[in-house]
């Protein structure tokens, strides 16, 4: 049996151990949170439908708009995050996801304007982007100092908050609360609560001016940005969580959809197979993170593939209802750990891992955004359900992109570091 191999380090005893736990709380409540967010919206989607009286073609177009507005944040959020630390980035991108409520809500209800709600949508889908890759850098640094694994719990929190937000949202419709308000609110809660929460965030480290290693004038934030484009560890993390969010984000959009279309279920009955698809994902973020410190990420995360592969293929080609149900708790449970395991091994070395995030951030995004519609035209050929087959004839190939993931020997020096150190070389020697 391998030695463990997640976390990267041992825990850091320099911090104290009271701030650490707080700092865990508070990111668990600034992912809890987010998830209330992203929920609550898309709760209330079918309202926003029915107020603007939108064709299902441009409904497509305007929930586009919040997409764009995340994959617009990826690439600057991980130097806003280096820059200002994670405490403030998640403040200030939660500002943006409650001004994009907040419009997006009164655009639908209130000014009766497509437009409106897409610019609300826009900000919403920026900030909770930008919010996405600090609390991610944030929750990695808290893992690191821990010395054991917690990022997928973080990521379970997100879901059950989303849940939440679902379940409020469905009741906020249920009694006939006007869209504008219902969002308003949920702007108000999570703004201030996110704000409580990132105060609880470790204290941003103090950077040795003497540290040629860490360049931290704007155009050493640049190279770094543009070094970690060009690591091969970086880019190969980032087509495992593109591959990761592709699972994940699959099932999310169109498993009830398959379920009522290719086995004749009612649309309550679809939705209760998207649960257990949710409850899947859930036990298995909660409780892998015992599995990886036990055996590390590359044993843990190639079961999980290949047990998600199965279970899709399963929930797809199996020829009884049952037996699909249970295939698609496998795959909830196989699809659980690829993104948050993803996201701590792009920030395994600190001192670099906003601009990591952000470049694996960019890049598994990619299959929310394009994921869905390219299913969907797959699916107007073979039918829904078989267009899921899709997920496990990429899960396959990708555990050879597992030992990517590994963390780096301690004391090895990451890529961007390395090339920092070496654009830095010249200018010390001179003075």
């Amino acid at each position: 049996m391998s030695a463990p191999t997640s976390p990267a380090v041992a825990p850091d005893t320099t911090v104290p151990a009271r701030i650490v736990r707080l700092a865990r709380n508070g990111v668990a409540v600034t992912f809890t949170l987010n998830g209330l967010a992203v929920g609550s919206w898309f709760s209330r989607v079918p309202a926003v439908r029915e107020a603007l009286d939108l064709s299902a073609g441009r409904l497509g177009l305007l929930l586009l708009a919040m997409s764009m507005g995340a994959l617009l944040a990826m690439p600057t959020s991980g130097l806003l995050a280096q820059r200002l630390g994670s405490a403030r980035s998640v403040t200030i991108a939660t500002v943006l996801v409650a001004v994009g409520l907040v419009v997006a809500g009164l655009g639908a209800t209130v000014a009766g304007s497509a437009v409106v709600v897409g610019l609300g949508l826009v900000a919403f889908g920026y900030g909770s982007g930008a919010c996405d890759v600090a609390m991610n850098v944030e929750g990695a640094t808290v893992e690191r100092r821990l010395g054991r694994t917690v990022m997928p719990r973080f990521h379970a929190a997100w879901s059950l908050g989303s849940v939440a937000g679902a379940g409020l949202g469905a009741g906020a419709a249920r009694l006939d609360v006007p869209v504008g308000a219902h969002l308003a609110a949920v702007a108000v809660v999570v703004l201030v609560g996110t704000v409580l929460a990132s105060r609880m965030f470790l204290p941003q480290p103090v950077v040795d001016p003497a540290d040629q290693t860490a360049d931290t004038s704007p155009a050493g934030r640049r190279r770094a940005q543009l070094a970690a484009w060009r690591e091969p560890r970086t880019l190969l993390i980032g087509l495992f969580v593109l591959v990761a969010a592709f699972a994940e984000g699959s099932a999310n959009d169109w498993l009830a959809v398959a379920f009522v279309d290719g086995r004749d279920l009612s649309e309550a009955a679809g939705a209760a197979v998207f649960g257990v698809f949710v409850v899947g994902m859930t036990l298995g973020r909660t409780a892998g993170t015992v599995a990886l410190d036990r055996w590390g990420r590359v044993p843990v995360l190639s079961g999980t593939l290949l047990l998600a592969a199965a279970g899709a293929a399963l929930a797809v080609l199996a020829g009884s209802g049952p037996v699909a149900i249970v295939g698609v708790a496998l795959w909830g449970l196989g699809a659980s750990l690829g993104f948050p395991v993803g996201m701590s091994a792009a920030a395994d070395e600190e001192t670099h891992a906003a601009v990591r995030v952000s470049v694996v951030a960019v890049i598994g995004y990619t299959a929310f955004l394009g994921g869905p519609p390219l299913l969907g035209l797959l699916g107007d050929h073979v039918g829904t359900l078989r267009a899921l087959l899709v997920v496990p004839l990429l899960l396959l190939p990708t555990l050879a992109l597992v030992p990517a993931l590994r963390p780096p020997r301690t004391g090895e020096p990451a890529p961007a570091a390395r090339e920092t150190a070496d654009e830095s070389a010249p200018a010390a020697q001179q003075n």
